[in-house]
């Protein structure tokens, strides 16, 4: 079948992200940056012990040493690695099944829509923490099993908002006239749907990569993530288990990884918003049905 003249396909608008958004492009290629440069731009191997514990900043080590004498700012530098990909993977994860639900349910309707919208509703109900806390402690301390365990509970939500926007687009002339002319369903959803909520699909990833990153980060400070490897969130586990409160040194050893965690959220979640604000059709002109 020829595809539907641009004309049928109904408005578009380009993606606009805004002062707020690009805000978040800036943070986003900074801290991106300097996780693909950190072999190059990180003074230290941050795994060993350059200086005696607990130095404060200085030139030779701006950030201080922690507990065994190892550069906090070559840790974080490398840190941004693995932090960056849990939530660039968690997050592909999350969006390939809410993607993957969100245009079932609004396509096939019925008890299909039925079934799915349930799913949705049970995972959103259940209390996230308690049950985030007790897969990961299941599981083991893998950072793997972190990236499992935050991927199959952040789907719901975008399940719900791209389920929303394919009530809309179904009702669009050439998807009519496809499933008329005696198309299956299966080939209109690939085809057809699932390349317009695309777009919507990109916003959500994003999102759910700045929840990501956030949560990999509250489970390694309790000491459920992988305790071999550098992370923003496995920093902050041994400033707290390493008596960093206790002699001062939370002031070079904690606020530099809390703040990089911020920033990163932050850098998500503007452009995350500025996207889903262009477009999620529910917040442009209140969606719906058809």
């Amino acid at each position: 079948m020829a595809a539907p003249p641009a004309q049928q396909r109904g408005p578009r608008r380009r993606p606009a992200l805004g002062p707020v958004g690009w805000a978040g492009v800036v943070l986003l290629v900074i801290l991106t940056g300097a996780a693909v440069l950190a072999p190059l731009i990180s003074p230290y191997d941050p795994e060993e012990t350059v200086a005696d514990p607990f130095q404060p900043p200085s030139r030779s080590h701006l950030l201080g040493t922690n507990d065994v004498g190892q550069d906090i700012l070559s840790e974080l530098i490398h840190g941004a690695r693995i932090s960056l990909t849990i939530g660039f993977l968690a997050a592909s994860i999350a969006i390939s099944i809410g993607t993957a639900v969100g245009v079932a349910a609004g396509f096939l309707g019925g008890w299909v829509e039925i079934v799915l919208m349930r799913a949705v509703d049970l995972v959103l109900v259940i209390p996230f923490l308690p049950l985030m806390i007790l897969l990961a402690a299941y599981l083991g301390p893998s950072y793997w099993n972190i990236i499992i365990v935050i991927g199959i509970l952040v789907w719901a939500r975008p399940a719900r908002v791209i389920r929303s926007q394919v009530l809309s687009v179904k009702c669009l002339d050439y998807i009519e006239a496809a499933l008329a002319l005696g198309s299956r369903p299966a080939r209109v959803m690939m085809r057809h749907v699932l390349p317009a909520v695309l777009p919507l699909s990109l916003a959500q990833f994003i999102l759910a990569a700045s929840n990501s990153i956030l949560i990999e980060a509250a489970l390694s400070f309790l000491g459920l993530g992988d305790p071999t490897a550098k992370s923003w969130g496995s920093v902050l586990y041994y400033a707290q288990a390493r008596s960093a409160f206790l002699s001062g040194a939370w002031v070079w050893w904690v606020l530099p990884p809390g703040l990089l965690i911020t920033a990163a959220t932050l850098g998500f979640a503007f452009i995350g918003y500025s996207l889903e604000e262009v477009l999620n059709p529910k917040m442009r002109h209140g969606g719906g049905a058809c």
